[in-house]
């Protein structure tokens, strides 16, 4: 395995899974950390969790264990997924968690980028956007569980990490993966090790990727991960899938190939996986 996902949530895994293997990755999603090692043939392997709303302890606890699952895996590098619109409190739980990963994996240029242009999210000089209106303008405001009353979100990652926040701003994000790399590298100089990185379309999206590679962890919403399958020499292929089940405990969806718009097939009993093979 080369690349470890972390999800925060399945539904948002699942896309990241779908993103990957529209990469080229050989990708599996688990829901929840697995008791047996993966397959390997997988170059990519998301957990998928339920821990955007729980107590920020028991969402470290749970991430640290799909962390220390994945790196017994071979995962070269760790990538953290929470929702595109930063669903969160000031008390976490992006902060604490992406704390604790990047402090067991030694990560010192943590790329924060929660940007989705796809679906209308993208981020403006560290203002998370929803089309055309600010975040805590867009209704997010309002939500029951993570009100988003800032839409700043260098400002509000603040709140909720130990670290001090840094920001790459869109005019280094035009220029391209090197002039990125050179950003994140300042601003760590400058002392900051959470890094918010603006993105408004999804060739920015690629670009940073391609500044990732060889960062231990990178964060962010699934649209990120557009970027990433290249550093691994993982190429796109209109070649399409076919899904088939598989009887294997706490997995629920295996996306080998690429085409994976169907999305990922759950099953709750007996526990399953679903093949897509190119």
């Amino acid at each position: 395995m080369l690349l470890g996902c972390i999800g925060d949530d399945f539904t948002g895994s699942s896309d990241l899974a779908n993103t990957l293997a529209k990469g080229g990755m050989r990708t599996v999603q688990f829901t929840g950390v697995p008791d047996a090692p993966a397959g390997a043939d997988i170059q990519a392997g998301v957990v998928a969790l339920k821990s955007r709303s729980i107590d920020p302890a028991d969402a470290v606890q749970q991430s640290l264990a799909a962390l220390d699952w994945l790196q017994r895996q071979g995962c070269q590098q760790i990538f953290f997924k929470y929702c595109s619109t930063f669903d969160s409190t000031p008390q976490g739980n992006i902060g604490p968690v992406a704390d604790a990963l990047a402090d067991a994996l030694g990560a010192h240029k943590v790329i924060v980028c929660p940007a989705f242009p796809g679906t209308g999210r993208s981020i403006f000089q560290g203002h998370l956007f929803v089309k055309d209106q600010l975040l805590n303008e867009s209704g997010m405001q309002n939500h029951p569980l993570t009100p988003m009353i800032d839409a700043d979100i260098r400002r509000w990652l603040a709140t909720q990490t130990k670290y001090s926040v840094g920001h790459v701003p869109v005019e280094q994000v035009f220029a391209g993966s090197k002039l990125i790399a050179q950003g994140l590298e300042d601003q760590y100089r400058a002392g900051h090790r959470h890094i918010v990185v603006d993105a408004i379309r999804d060739a920015d999206l690629i670009e940073i990727g391609k500044a990732a590679k060889g960062l231990p962890l990178v964060t962010g919403g699934s649209g990120v991960a557009l970027g990433l399958p290249g550093n691994f020499g993982c190429t796109p292929s209109q070649v399409p899938w076919v899904w088939s089940g598989r009887q294997i405990p706490r997995i629920v969806g295996v996306l080998f190939g690429h085409n994976a718009g169907a999305g990922c097939q759950t099953r709750s009993a007996p526990p399953c996986a679903g093949d897509y093979r190119g």
